[in-house]
């Protein structure tokens, strides 16, 4: 490594790597699939279920270590859940160089719109119907993973390499 190497250049080096890493795993999957299925979906199924897993512990500290009301548990999670994924797909996933502030002003419209559809929605309808909270937020981010790809891959990174 140079001295000229910078955090960027880093950041940059470790996406490529990461995509490279996706698209040979694409490669070998059977039935077909690797010519549907394109690597920047799998690096977002792979970002998206470890930030999952970040909202998950977060929703059972907040509401089973805290006792905070769901929909305040929900949103306390789900908000910084979706900071870091922003963050890893930005960096990692689809690789953009475009300005962030535009790309994160798309990104909060779309994390409210899909919020307050999937999260608030969805889960606290569920949980109010009496499925237990986790299964009800499990439930929704089945559905938010669906709209959140699409959103990202084609709104907010649309400049992206994916």
């Amino acid at each position: 490594m140079t001295g000229t190497t910078t955090v960027h250049d880093g950041r940059r080096d470790l996406g490529a790597r990461f995509h490279d890493l996706m698209e040979a795993v694409v490669r070998w999957l059977p039935f077909g699939l690797s010519r549907v299925v394109a690597p920047s979906l799998l690096g977002f199924a792979l970002i998206n279920g470890f930030t999952f897993g970040v909202d998950l512990l977060l929703l059972t500290f907040f509401r089973g270590g805290l006792g905070l009301p769901v929909p305040i548990a929900f949103t306390a999670a789900y908000v910084i859940a979706f900071g870091l994924s922003f963050v890893l797909n930005r960096a990692l996933n689809f690789r953009s160089h475009a300005p962030v502030g535009p790309q994160a002003g798309l990104y909060a419209v779309a994390i409210l719109v899909n919020y307050l559809a999937f999260v608030l929605g969805v889960g606290s309808a569920l949980t109010e119907l009496g499925l237990q909270y986790h299964l009800s937020r499990i439930v929704a981010g089945a559905c938010e993973a669906a709209f959140m790809y699409g959103v990202m891959r084609w709104v907010v990174f649309r400049d992206a390499k994916a």
